[in-house]
């Protein structure tokens, strides 16, 4: 496994910069945000993927540093019921797709997108509970009317360029957790596969550990972040927590940097199942901590993952 760092911390630094400080802390990959939420800061796959001399001279400034790009992120919205969201996300995804073919990447990051709840809907609206039986029959509208004829066609679409979908699972969007996962695999194949974020399955009251042992060979991709949980606030309100990032002292969960809301115990453990799952890539920081500075972050980050990453193969079992 690689340590890595998902590059968009850094999207006010210049491209050759930024690969020269990740590369001095001690990273070996990068995941690149190439379009969607992320933004094109450091590469717009939609200006690159038919500008073949810029595309190279890309992977050239990362290659020619002893680094790997991971993967190209466009997390976006496709499903997105303005119209001109969803076509501006379906454009970053499939010109992501493109260039990922282009650099030999094997990896595109997204999510699988939310709907609105019919078809006369101008906002998102993301199902969470069964009743009244409005809900799920909104629910059941949004994945036959909308995911699946998007998906059958998009995972297609990249399986054509050689291209593996790792989707993100992000309350929010229709795949979110391990069901909701597999019910999109069953719509696109073996092409989509899952980024694993830990961070996002945490506060859902999932164990990371035991979506590693089901999800198995459909982990694509893993970025590393964390999440604390704070006992007392999600005993008055819960985890649906809706107030501001920024209101940490009130949310019932924040997001951290790797180690502060989970152990070595756990990261340890985490990178073991991943190893029995034959995943073998890079993990990715991804700091949204709102507690810490990007370069304390960051740096911090990258020291707890030497510690816990496997880096060399594994030996023959000598003893055995």
């Amino acid at each position: 496994m690689k340590i890595g760092v998902f590059t968009v911390l850094f999207a006010q630094r210049p491209f050759e910069e930024m690969l020269d400080y990740v590369k001095a802390a001690g990273c070996q990959a990068v995941e690149i945000g190439v379009g969607g939420y992320p933004g094109p800061a450091h590469a717009n796959a939609v200006e690159l993927v038919d500008d073949g001399a810029a595309a190279k001279k890309l992977r050239d400034a990362v290659t020619s540093r002893g680094l790997e790009i991971s993967a190209l992120s466009c997390h976006g919205n496709p499903l997105h019921p303005k119209k001109e969201i969803a076509e501006a996300h379906d454009r970053d995804y499939r010109a992501a797709v493109r260039l990922a073919q282009t650099l030999e990447v094997p990896n595109v990051i997204t999510f699988s997108g939310c709907p609105g709840g019919g078809p006369e809907a101008m906002e998102p609206n993301w199902v969470t509970c069964p009743w009244p039986p409005d809900f799920l029959e909104t629910l059941e509208w949004q994945w036959q009317e909308r995911a699946t004829p998007y998906w059958s066609e998009a995972a297609e679409f990249a399986r054509q360029h050689g291209v593996r979908v790792a989707i993100e699972l992000h309350p929010g969007f229709l795949a979110y957790h391990t069901d909701s996962f597999n019910r999109l695999r069953e719509i696109g194949g073996e092409t989509l596969g899952v980024n694993f974020d830990p961070s996002h399955l945490f506060w859902q009251g999932m164990d990371p550990l035991v979506c590693v042992r089901d999800l198995g060979d459909a982990i694509f991709h893993v970025h590393a972040k964390d999440t604390w949980l704070d006992g007392q606030n999600i005993a008055l309100n819960g985890v649906l927590d809706t107030k501001p990032y920024t209101d940490e002292i009130h949310r019932s969960w924040i997001f951290r940097t790797v180690g502060f809301g989970h152990g070595q115990e756990f990261w340890r453990h985490l990178i073991s199942e991943l190893r029995l799952a034959g995943y073998d890539g890079a993990i990715s920081i991804e700091h949204e901590d709102s507690l810490m500075s990007v370069n304390e972050g960051f740096t911090s980050a990258v020291q707890f993952l030497k510690n816990v990453v496997i880096q060399e193969p594994a030996a023959q079992a000598w003893w055995a």
